[in-house]
């Protein structure tokens, strides 16, 4: 193992030594050696049974097979999860197979950031993590389940379901995903007319056929954001079959999968092979997903995610870990936006089962972990094939088809992961650098401050950003608006850039997994409206943003700084509107980005620095 692998994993173990022993507790408690239906009633297991049909009310009775609840994410406007109509039945017909029964526990809501981009409803997209994980709560609370099969793929759908199932920790739990839509629109040439429209120099319904052509049919989108790196971190940690990620929708490889899913949580229940999911998610399971996350350039959202998801393992991470790790796992793959290749060029080039050898050899992940297919990330190197109507397993590729997109391990595209930690008198912020060009690392210029993203397409429209400036988008934060994500700025910024001048971005809100070539430093914490550095900013003051030593800093001095009044804004226009008026108890109690930006639970913030 690299030594610094080992030692981040050693601090994280001792950090967590209290909590996870009491949550490992928890789930011991939970456990039972018989079907968990057994300690109801019979009125109510009368209740649960009530609408199945006779054979699946037979078995239920004898209280010798296992029930598999279901929870899932379907709805048919997403396009990632159009594909889940389906499983259900799948699921229950492979499940009945192997002599148990399937229930549908639950649905969970899912939103898409691609949708509500921009507009009023993206700021409950954070919010709806923590909800979707007390809906999984709600779905899996009656008691029937031996087994789970979560369904859901994209940005706060997965993490939700998995902090969700994590309180059920003592019941093994598969991920089951629907895999990217087939590619469309080269990523390079949609880059290109967004800032062609951008600029004024195309129409809208030029920028319509392009996004159409982009997102076109069932599926994850294709760019590397968020959802995708959700596929890739339930590979990472073990909770899905190996090589599930990225098989397309309504393939029969992919109906061999969801199958294959479904017969495996039957055999590690506790009537079989027992893997419950609060062993598989253990301290190191956690450093893997970090370790493949930044190898992969995988999106920022998961320095709040996963920090949620360990918490709800008993598990206390912080951004220096996520910082230090970086600085040792080397970026080896070229996914849009850090490339211009697709997820399915990813699949194609050697796809997750090289990724697992290439880190693997470089002593980069604990190879030592349970995982709902065995003991061992090792056997995560091999892939699914169909060998006539058989899904069956052989060694994947040990070399790269497409070094532009999976380098080789002596030769990778940084030697680092492309995640930082900055820090200095503005608070603590992290910034993806995989996708900024080594010249555009150290940014020093003026400030010019928004509390809005709408207020910047003005500003550029009249020339008043043709110059070296740091724009400051701040009353973004968890408490301020929910923590929108912010990419109506990216194309005008990109413009500022290209015309050479100097130009970053500080903000305490998101720009998540499409974070792209210009310098951000986001989650910036404490936040404006919490009385973070950020409110004190006036426009015109020199800010440094260097990405190199890590510094964020307003050029302003101490006494300076302290004698300025807190600014405010006006955050009414965020309180009513598309639901907005319901999450006002979840703006007043929301941790801190580092905290995981959760309402469920926050790490005592001293324990989780140390």
């Amino acid at each position: 193992m690299n030594i610094t692998i080992e030692s981040v994993t050693r601090r994280i173990v001792e950090r967590s030594r209290a909590s996870r022993s009491a949550y490992l507790s928890r789930m011991e408690q939970a456990r039972s050696d018989q079907p968990h239906r057994g300690q109801l009633s019979c009125g109510n297991l009368a209740h649960g049974i009530a609408a199945c049909g006779q054979q699946d009310k037979s078995e239920l009775k004898l209280m010798n097979r296992a029930n598999i609840g279901i929870v899932s994410a379907y709805n048919d406007m997403l396009s990632a999860h159009q594909p889940l109509q389906q499983y259900p039945a799948l699921i229950k017909e492979a499940v009945q197979g192997m002599g148990s029964v399937a229930q549908f526990a639950g649905g969970v809501p899912a939103m898409c950031d691609g949708v509500t981009q921009g507009q009023p409803g993206m700021e409950l997209s954070l919010f709806s993590r923590d909800t979707i994980a007390m809906a999984t709560a709600v779905a899996l609370s009656h008691n029937m389940f031996d087994g789970v099969l979560c369904l859901g793929v994209c940005d706060k759908i997965v993490p939700g379901l998995l902090i969700g199932a994590l309180s059920f920790g003592h019941l093994p739990c598969i991920f089951v995903p629907a895999g990217p839509m087939i590619s469309g629109l080269p990523n390079p040439e949609k880059a290109r007319i967004r800032q062609l429209y951008a600029e004024g120099k195309v129409d809208r319904n030029a920028l319509l056929e392009c996004e159409s052509q982009s997102y076109h049919g069932p599926g994850t989108c294709t760019f590397y954001g968020t959802a995708n790196s959700n596929q890739m971190l339930m590979e990472a940690m073990g909770l899905h079959l190996p090589g599930a990620s990225f098989v397309n929708p309504n393939t029969p490889l992919r109906d061999a999968l969801t199958r294959a899913a479904a017969e495996q949580v039957c055999r590690i229940t506790e009537q079989g092979d027992y893997r419950p999911l609060g062993r598989i998610i253990d301290e190191r399971a956690i450093v893997n997903g970090i370790v493949t996350l930044l190898a992969t350039g995988g999106s920022t959202n998961h320095t709040m995610h996963l920090v949620a998801i360990a918490r709800a393992a008993g598990v206390l991470i912080n951004w220096d870990d996520f910082s230090e790790l970086s600085a040792v796992v080397p970026t080896l793959t070229r996914i849009y936006p850090n490339g211009s290749a697709d997820i399915n060029h990813f699949h194609a080039a050697g796809g997750m089962a090289l990724l697992f050898h290439q880190l693997l050899n470089q002593g980069m992940l604990h190879d030592d972990v349970l995982t709902i297919a065995g003991k061992g990330l090792t056997q995560y190197t091999r892939e699914p094939f169909l060998n006539g109507h058989n899904l069956v397993w052989r060694d994947g590729p040990t070399v790269s088809m497409d070094t532009q997109v999976i380098a080789k391990p002596e030769q990778p595209f940084a030697a680092n992961g492309g995640l930082k930690v900055l820090q200095g008198n503005l608070g603590r912020s992290v910034i993806k650098t995989s996708a900024v060009q080594p010249r555009h690392l150290v940014v020093e210029a003026p400030a010019v401050i928004i509390h809005d993203q709408a207020e910047l397409e003005p500003m550029f429209q009249r020339g008043e950003l043709d110059k070296d400036c740091v724009v400051i988008a701040r009353f973004q934060g968890p408490q301020a608006n929910g923590m929108p994500e912010l990419h109506k700025l990216t194309p005008f910024l990109g413009v500022i850039q290209d015309r050479g001048f100097k130009v970053a971005l500080v903000t305490d809100g998101r720009m998540s997994g499409a974070s792209g070539k210009v310098p951000a430093a986001i989650h910036v914490t404490p936040e404006a409206c919490t009385g973070g550095t950020m409110a004190r900013i006036q426009d015109g003051d020199k800010i440094r943003l260097d990405a190199l030593k890590g510094e964020l800093e307003v050029l302003v001095s101490a006494a300076e700084l302290a004698a300025r009044p807190l600014a405010t804004a006006d955050l009414s226009s965020n309180q009513f509107g598309m639901g907005r008026e319901l999450f006002a108890g979840m703006r007043q109690q929301v941790g801190s980005a580092e905290q995981g930006a959760s309402v469920l639970f926050q790490a005592d913030a001293t324990t989780a620095t140390k």
